[in-house]
């Protein structure tokens, strides 16, 4: 089953969120939190399959920031959708920053979108439960399927632009299989080049290092590419 978090302060907003999660989608288990010291409980307590929360809960007029930011240092790659009256115009750019979903601003949408909008997020959520199911033993890279967020790394967010991103993906599709520079210009949309490539690659190696010095486990195949192996120095991995 999968279960939905609802932080919102307001009863009767609470109340119709729920409602419209469960028209969409029956099967799942919905819990309900109005402040921010009970959802950060929760939070750390249970794994939600997505978030759905407002900025404002009573006086915390951050109280959603803190919350999201909360999420993201569980490692879990949770996928958050924000619903706030605030200016959609002026918060939806901040909440993307902190790898929130998306934004909508009530009073501005209707059940429609929101509906279209959550269902997205479940497929995303599904498919993260069987990638992960998938994922060989001792596999430590964790990859969101629809790239919406940063990969992590034992737990750890890697900090790397979208496209070191896009060709992460590719090389960890490929694990332990050579992957030509052909097939990575495909991950890049401009610069289709080696030097470009390798650029790329080293931000991804340097950002891995950031995470555990001994990281070695993006393989230079002379002539031919490159291989994901992730490996760390002298650990035999």
């Amino acid at each position: 089953m999968y279960k939905v978090a609802i932080i919102e302060d307001d009863g009767p907003t609470s109340g119709q969120i729920r409602d419209w999660v469960l028209s969409a989608a029956p099967e799942v288990a919905v819990a309900q939190w109005f402040t921010r010291d009970e959802a950060e409980a929760a939070i750390a307590r249970e794994d939600y399959d997505l978030v759905i929360l407002d900025i404002e809960l009573g006086r915390d007029r951050h109280a959603g920031v803190a919350i999201i930011n909360a999420i993201n240092k569980t490692g879990r790659g949770t996928p958050v959708l924000v619903v706030s009256a605030m200016p959609a115009a002026v918060y939806r750019g901040i909440m993307r920053a902190l790898d929130a979903w998306d934004y909508l601003q009530k009073t501005t949408f209707e059940e429609p979108e929101f509906i279209d909008t959550f269902l997205e997020m479940l497929r995303a959520a599904k498919s993260r439960r069987q990638v992960a199911a998938a994922r060989p033993a001792g596999d430590e890279l964790s990859i969101d399927p629809l790239h919406q967020g940063a990969p992590f790394w034992r737990g750890k967010r890697v900090n790397v632009p979208l496209t070191a991103q896009r060709i992460l993906a590719v090389l960890h599709e490929r694990r332990g299989e050579v992957v030509s520079y052909d097939e990575l210009f495909a991950a890049v949309k401009s610069g289709r080049n080696r030097e470009n490539i390798r650029k790329h690659i080293s931000t991804l190696r340097e950002a891995f290092r950031e995470l555990d010095e001994r990281f070695d486990g993006i393989e230079n195949v002379p002539m031919r590419g490159f291989r994901w192996t992730g490996a760390s120095r002298n650990t035999g991995r």
